[in-house]
């Protein structure tokens, strides 16, 4: 199958040697035209740890041309960059098409189907609520990757493709996927907002000073029950809902392999068998600039929707804001552009369900 990945981080150089290694096409395309310069220089794709290998995915210089070339889109760039290529992809995408979000947040797939119902479209919108694989970016054309899990949850938009669009990603990643049947579940399933909240509130001087330190190793015990507490808050909120989502502790095991125990037990679990990873070693990490507003705003507001209100998200979110001087929740464009605000909670439960319906211009 071919594939257009969005995206030239490491999830999507993960991503595109997973498929590679199957024997799909990958084709890679940078908004900003400057992360897969080396590659359109020759220089192969190197990926090291859970996928090992060297790589050559092709590169598209457009939105238009990677959307025409490929069968299925995959989005796989942080939340802050996904309306911008939303607008730019959705001017090219055809009823023929699948489009997966890895990992989904904000509501992007109410997002999409919006732009793609004002052109009189409809394609299946799978949105996962991880991604496939982990890991990071080691040179401007290597990779190392953590994991590749086994097992993602997922639901389609809108929920009558929900055949469709697990059947493609069964035929180009394997049968590894939950179909949850509601956005609304895939919503409250990200679970790095919490988990990366408590990391870098737990550890904020060393990612300031640039020091190099191991992630797991450093949820604590103090720092796993904060995890824990956070968990409860966002299961409270699928339960409300009516909603069936993992808890933490499932994820860790279903991710990584280890033992069922405390959130800090686990954690130190995987840094003993080598998946623990490293912490960000700046300020300016996608652990705060994108889960912050794209993780832990959206779930506030569910949680104020459906009557129960999540002190802890609401305070880290507040906490955040405080430290970088910057107000992270009215940096959710997904969110203003969808006026979530103004959408009660049965219309928002029938647009997580159905999509869209054909708008007017």
């Amino acid at each position: 199958m071919k594939v257009g990945i969005v995206g030239a981080g490491s999830i999507a150089f993960g991503m595109a040697a997973f498929l590679q290694q199957q024997g799909h096409a990958a084709t890679l395309w940078s908004p900003s035209g400057e992360r897969t310069k080396a590659l359109s220089a020759g220089e192969p794709l190197v990926a090291a740890g859970a996928i090992e290998g060297t790589f050559r995915p092709a590169v598209a210089a457009s939105a238009e041309e990677l959307v025409g070339g490929a069968e299925t889109i995959l989005i796989a760039l942080p939340a802050y960059g996904h309306k911008n290529v939303f607008d730019r992809i959705a001017p090219h995408i055809t009823p023929a098409q699948t489009v997966i979000v890895s990992s989904h947040a904000s509501f992007g797939a109410l997002y999409l189907s919006r732009l793609l119902a004002l052109r009189r479209v409809a394609v299946p919108i799978v949105a996962w609520s991880t991604t496939l694989v982990s890991g990071r970016q080691t040179g401007p054309t290597k990779v190392q990757v953590n994991t590749v899990r086994q097992s993602v949850d997922l639901a389609t938009v809108p929920a009558a493709r929900s055949a469709e669009g697990l059947a493609t990603c069964q035929s180009l990643f394997g049968d590894r996927f939950v179909d949850r049947q509601s956005l609304l579940a895939i919503a409250l399933s990200n679970l790095n907002p919490t988990t990366h909240m408590g990391i870098a509130l737990g550890n904020m001087t060393r990612m300031e000073r640039g020091e190099n330190w191991g992630q797991a190793e450093n949820v604590t015990p103090k720092i796993g029950r904060l995890l824990e507490e956070l968990d409860r808050e966002r299961l409270a909120i699928a339960t409300a809902l009516g909603l069936e989502v993992r808890t933490i502790f499932q994820h860790i095991h279903l991710s990584f392999g280890v033992p069922l125990g405390s959130a800090s037990e686990m954690h130190q679990a995987m840094h003993a068998i080598g998946k623990g990873g490293t912490g960000p070693t700046t300020a300016d990490s996608r652990y705060v600039t994108e889960d912050v507003p794209f993780g832990l705003v959206p779930t506030a507001k569910l949680g104020r929707l459906a009557d129960h209100p999540a002190p802890l998200h609401e305070a880290g979110i507040g906490i955040f804001s405080a430290m970088y001087g910057r107000d992270f929740t009215a940096e959710n464009d997904l969110l203003a552009a969808l006026d979530i605000d103004s959408i009660p909670l049965p219309q928002l439960q029938t647009l997580c369900h159905d999509g869209y319906p054909y708008l007017s211009s």
